[in-house]
């Protein structure tokens, strides 16, 4: 074999060779790129908290901090924020002025539309198949099987409501959880 490297310790790297190495990473390359999007889709995004809690986020994306909150709205109000897993949340103003130490996660049990607070009848009230749940979320009128599900919405020492599951007995049907 004849060396045009001039040394015999470095091998002869052909063209060929050369351009097959360079078709190769380019290739690879690009089709690592195109794949990445695709399975960053797949892999569910992570809370962050390290407790397993999910702050409370309005509207706007920002946290909910419960001071300015409940100076912003009624008692008996019931306002969608993002949950866990990003799934509108409905946080409660109790009659007293505080916040329930439970919120109800607004997808309906039947086909996962989302729930809208009717104040005037004072329940939810499903705009696409006409699915009703009382003010604690508890299913009245089908063709819904089951309640809304419960989260814990915890208040924090950073004045931001947390929310965690729910995964002790239902109070309002005395069963477990169908949602865990």
């Amino acid at each position: 074999m004849t060396q045009i490297s001039g040394t015999p310790d470095v091998p002869d790297l052909g063209r060929r060779q050369f351009m097959n190495l360079l078709t190769f990473g380019a290739v690879t390359g690009t089709a690592l790129g195109a794949l990445y999007p695709v399975v960053k889709y797949f892999i569910p995004p992570s809370s962050g908290a390290a407790g397993g809690g999910v702050i409370a986020k309005d509207a706007a994306g920002n946290a909910v901090v419960v001071s300015d909150f409940l100076a912003g709205h009624s008692p008996g109000e019931r306002v969608l924020t993002e949950g866990l897993k990003g799934d509108p949340t409905y946080l409660i103003v109790k009659d007293d002025g505080g916040l329930s130490s439970f919120a109800l996660n607004s997808v309906c049990t039947h086909l996962g539309c989302v729930v809208p607070w009717n104040g005037s009848e004072n329940k939810f009230i499903c705009p696409c198949h006409g699915s009703q749940y009382n003010s604690e979320g508890k299913v009245v009128r089908g063709p819904a099987p089951l309640s809304l599900a419960l989260v814990h919405a915890d208040v924090t020492e950073g004045d931001t409501v947390s929310y965690t599951t729910w995964t002790e007995t239902d109070f309002r049907t005395g069963e477990k959880p169908w949602w865990t």
